[in-house]
């Protein structure tokens, strides 16, 4: 199953989502082979930051709350992990935060100067204090750091957007419109808090974080209608996606690839194969193709 996507041959439509398993070159070629089509770099930052204290990741049964902070060794203290990924044979997303507009374009536009096939702009964060969320919560906002970025780098530009967007449609209007060339949808959902009743504190060292996994598929997949509604451009569509037939969901909904990043931890780098086969069984099992489906929701009723 080979998809295009923005001028680049994927073997297959599956991603994974930035932060799940670093930046290792050794790491992100296992991911590939294992079943991954494209493969998303952990976000990397102006500066080093070491993230949050432990504990960083709360396993919930239904999904996780984390708050691992957006550790990063800093854009300017990365060349042996360039140098390695210079010798790449599959496809990367780097994706960059930064706490200003100028940290953004200064971060990107170096990261641009190390050939990754995409560049993600992670605006969306919800547990950092003063990264990503307070961008991608308004159209100006997101407009202006879209906009500043494009005008340096000179690879597809994918902006990552919030759930916490009273209006998602809205904010991704205005990334097309300064440039974007693709939506990823969505990160955490949160900030959210889970307290131990014993010692009647929060259990996360950060207090509050970010919510993935199953339970918040249902929010992506009406992020990625309303975004499929309001803009051209293709989206990355993820958020809780498990299985084959969460897949088709978010496809009908109108993504174009399908990011999966918790269920990693659940059913191990493995999982990209067997989504990918299960959404060919169902597919062959219809008589469809797997352009039928993207955005056949919107084509109901």
């Amino acid at each position: 199953m080979t998809i295009q996507f923005l001028g680049k041959t994927l073997k297959n439509p599956m991603v994974l989502a930035s932060g799940v398993l670093g930046n290792s070159h050794d790491i992100l070629e296992r991911v590939h082979k294992n079943g991954c089509g494209l493969v998303t770099m952990k976000s990397i930052g102006p500066k080093p930051r070491d993230g949050h204290k432990n504990p960083t990741v709360i396993d919930l049964g239904c999904g996780m709350i984390n708050a691992v902070g957006l550790p990063s060794p800093g854009y300017l203290n990365m060349e042996n992990e360039w140098n390695d990924l210079e010798k790449r044979d599959f496809p990367i997303i780097a994706s960059v935060y930064g706490g200003s507009v100028r940290e953004y374009q200064m971060v990107a536009e170096f990261v641009s100067s190390k050939k990754p096939d995409f560049i993600e702009i992670n605006i969306s964060c919800p547990n950092s204090e003063k990264h990503g969320m307070i961008f991608g919560v308004n159209a100006q906002s997101s407009h202006d750091v879209v906009s500043a970025v494009k005008n340096v780098i000179k690879v597809p530009l994918i902006a990552k957007l919030s759930p916490q967007a009273l209006d998602i449609g809205e904010i991704a209007m205005a990334c097309e419109d300064a440039g974007a060339d693709a939506i990823c949808a969505i990160n955490t959902l949160g900030p959210g808090m889970v307290i131990d009743i014993e010692s009647k504190m929060p259990v996360l060292a950060f207090k509050k974080g970010g919510l993935s996994g199953p339970m918040i598929k249902p929010v992506a997949v009406r992020c990625v209608f309303d975004i499929y509604k309001a803009v051209k451009i293709p989206i990355i569509g993820l958020g809780g996606i498990s299985n084959g037939k969460d897949a088709i969901e978010i496809i009908m909904a109108g993504a174009s690839l399908v990011g999966i990043g918790s269920a990693v931890k659940y059913g191990g780098i493995n999982v990209f194969q067997k989504v990918t086969d299960q959404m060919d069984t169902w597919l062959r099992d219809h008589d469809l193709s797997y352009e039928d489906i993207i955005g056949a929701a919107h084509r109901k009723g």
